[in-house]
């Protein structure tokens, strides 16, 4: 980061909106947000719970929940104390390049996560006699970590880019989180060159990501496995489809929307999709219920 920096704060404009609407998005997404986490902590805790569920799918879902809830907990609440208050939508630079950082890491790793999910799926499908040996604790370990590093990777791509810039002002930002595309139109210097790499990056990771997932489509097989993981494939479409909207030379208003929606709805739908749409789940979630209810009559 240049020592050539001024700036010590950011504000966060948000998005474009009437004040009468402040109290009713507030309260959309906080639901929205409250939801998420309950429902991912739900997720986990019946994961935990239930050893039949002790599996690589559910263990990628483990994962993958951990990331939705933690996704949203980067953002939400700051764009809910910018809603209620002023105030709230300063933030300092260390809070900044904090949030850029984690936001990029969760979304990159989700997106390297989506990808292993989809081939553990087919593999379960295409190969059921070889697959708990292709599959086992240890690869799904390595698989898991993989996808961590390579996110953490990703984001501080984004991150050393975007703040080696020096800053002196203007300090608005336009948009409701710390994203590269915003801040680097805040930069003092020429930054042609760090938008050209930011969006190649970008790119690469989800082009890469989803090119992968589609070749499932050119595989022996296909047609049963997208039947059988439908749902996946709509959360996966859900998540990278917006992604492409979102890239540095988006106008601000659209990577502002699309922005919240995988970063506010995306992660709500995993708890939906692979709760409600699972037997194993459901029937797991009836024991506990079961389980609750005797308890308080006791």
């Amino acid at each position: 980061m240049s020592n050539v920096s001024l700036v010590t704060m950011f504000i966060l404009m948000g998005l474009p909106h009437a004040p009468a609407l402040d109290v009713p998005l507030f309260g959309i997404f906080l639901v929205i947000y409250v939801l998420t986490v309950l429902g991912n902590l739900l997720i986990l805790l019946v994961i935990r719970l239930d050893s039949h569920l002790h599996t690589s799918m559910y263990y990628f879902l483990t994962n993958l929940s951990f990331i939705g809830m933690w996704f949203s907990t980067v953002t939400v609440p700051k764009m809910l104390m910018a809603l209620v208050s002023p105030g709230g939508r300063a933030i300092s630079f260390h809070s900044c390049m904090a949030q850029l950082y984690c936001f990029h890491f969760l979304g990159g790793t989700e997106c390297f996560l989506y990808t292993v999910m989809s081939y553990d799926r087919y593999l379960a499908i295409a190969y059921p006699l070889r697959y708990a040996s292709m599959m086992s604790g240890r690869t799904c370990a390595l698989l898991a970590t993989s996808t961590w590093l390579s996110g953490s990777l990703h984001s501080a791509v984004q991150t050393i880019l975007t703040f080696r810039l020096p800053f002196c002002g203007p300090i608005q930002i336009q948009h409701y989180l710390c994203d590269a595309p915003p801040i680097l139109k805040l930069g003092c210097a020429d930054t042609s060159t760090i938008e050209t790499v930011i969006f190649v990056s970008i790119g690469m990771v989800t082009s890469g990501c989803f090119l992968l997932i589609v070749l499932i489509c050119t595989s022996e097989g296909r047609h049963r496995a997208f039947q059988t993981c439908a749902s996946h494939c709509i959360v996966v479409l859900c998540f990278f489809v917006p992604c492409y909207f979102h890239l540095p030379e988006a106008p601000e208003m659209l990577d502002g929307v699309v922005g919240v929606f995988y970063t506010v709805l995306t992660p709500l739908l995993n708890p939906v999709v692979y709760t409600l749409r699972s037997k194993e789940v459901k029937n797991t979630l009836l024991k506990l219920k079961d389980k609750v209810a005797l308890f308080q009559r006791d």
